[in-house]
């Protein structure tokens, strides 16, 4: 054979891989065996969790059936409503002996308030008293309520007594002093036509002789209060003309209108009740940073509003989100219980004291709720901004001197 011959047959030596095992073509088979398996069992856990997904999305009914809203954009929160941490400098009341609760007032040095199991309470010199109850027990969860009541709103009268709106059971005044109950109105009464089913909020004339309240809907009860969030239906209420879940309500120093926080709408509307323009209504303040509660005068002239639930600007406002969404509103009702939607809520309390006009005065923050959780109420005496709840077991009190 040749030289050439022999280059010829000659072939090139490949060069080989060698591991630790020897098994490199085996090797790369098996990972890709276990790369198939793995993507047969992903894709069988999904359809495995979709089918009942789809089937409830289709099958269960929603409980609210929303319609297409439209916000404008939340003012900046910049300047008077600069986001800060003044609200963390109050201190809790009672922590732990108080159950959600909702709106205060005083009578001389003795503060009263209604809590969520059922109680109307008098808290003086670190005691607690309870006073009167509308309802009966248990009062352990959210379905107890229509039995065991949910005192809301409550005002002092011209005589020493206390006026108080349960949100099942309707309007009542009570004696402190002799622990007398009196019912002024059923929620079972009709007014135009429908019985209340969430009684609110109620303010009061000076000499007592007149009461305004809010019934929030003529549909969901206080329990349901988060579908009113979502449905927003439109009630008719007497002398209050048409609101959008009418909810915190406030008389005027004059007494010729009242103001009344249309919650859902992120707005305040002014009502006249009496005067030229009685029957009237007209905007005190909208597009609002939050979602407004209750309504209490504050000593400069204005008014303080409580807001649990904020629009953030800049940032990302889901109620507003979802505003424009129904269906997505429609398939989160079916597939989550409110409690659990609770758990979703941010916890950024926030305070707005307005001027008399509707101008943002001043903002109080605790942007994660580390102390000042669940906001309903602003309300001041002797120089401290007390802070109702109704969903936190306490009180909290802030000194109006240090902010």
């Amino acid at each position: 054979m040749s030289e050439a011959d022999g280059l010829r047959q000659r072939r090139p030596l490949r060069p080989q891989v060698v591991t630790d095992d020897g098994q490199a073509p085996e090797v790369k088979e098996g990972s890709s065996f276990s790369g198939r398996v793995f993507r047969m069992t992903f894709l069988m856990l999904a359809v495995s969790l979709a089918i009942p997904l789809l089937g409830a999305m289709m099958l269960l009914e929603s409980p609210i059936d929303p319609q297409i809203l439209s916000f404008k954009e939340p003012p900046l929160m910049f300047g008077v409503l600069e986001p800060n941490t003044k609200l963390r400098q109050a201190e809790r009341l009672f922590e732990n002996q108080l159950s959600g609760p909702e709106s205060l007032v005083n009578i001389g040095d003795a503060m009263f308030t209604g809590t969520a199991d059922g109680r109307v309470i008098k808290l003086e010199n670190g005691e607690i008293e309870t006073i009167a109850r509308f309802g009966s027990g248990p009062c352990k969860t959210r379905d107890d309520e229509p039995t065991c009541g949910r005192p809301l709103g409550i005002r002092a009268g011209p005589n020493g007594t206390l006026f108080v709106v349960d949100a099942y059971k309707g309007l009542f005044e009570v004696n402190p002093q002799k622990r007398a109950v009196k019912l002024l109105l059923s929620s079972e009464t009709p007014i135009e036509g429908k019985k209340m089913s969430f009684v609110n909020d109620l303010t009061v004339t000076r000499d007592g002789r007149k009461i305004y309240f809010t019934d929030s809907s003529s549909k969901w009860q206080r329990r349901d209060f988060l579908l009113l969030y979502d449905t927003v239906t439109k009630e008719v209420k007497v002398l209050l003309d048409q609101l959008w879940f009418p909810n915190g309500v406030q008389l005027s120093p004059e007494e010729d209108f009242v103001l009344v926080a249309e919650t859902t709408m992120a707005r305040i509307r002014r009502v006249y009740v009496s005067g030229l323009m009685k029957g009237g209504a007209d905007m005190f303040v909208e597009n609002m940073p939050g979602f407004p509660d209750n309504i209490r005068p504050s000593s400069s002239g204005g008014y303080w509003v409580a807001a649990a639930t904020i629009r953030p600007n800049p940032g990302f406002s889901m109620l507003d989100f979802l505003s424009e969404k129904p269906f997505i509103k429609r398939m989160i009702f079916k597939l989550f219980s409110q409690e659990t939607l609770m758990k979703f809520v941010p916890r950024y309390s926030l305070v707005l004291e307005l001027s008399d006009s509707g101008a943002f005065r001043r903002s109080l923050h605790d942007p994660d709720g580390l102390v000042v959780t669940y906001v309903s109420e602003a309300h001041e005496h002797d120089g401290h901004l007390y802070l109702g709840s109704f969903r936190s077991p306490f009180i909290c009190r802030l000194s109006l001197q240090s902010i």
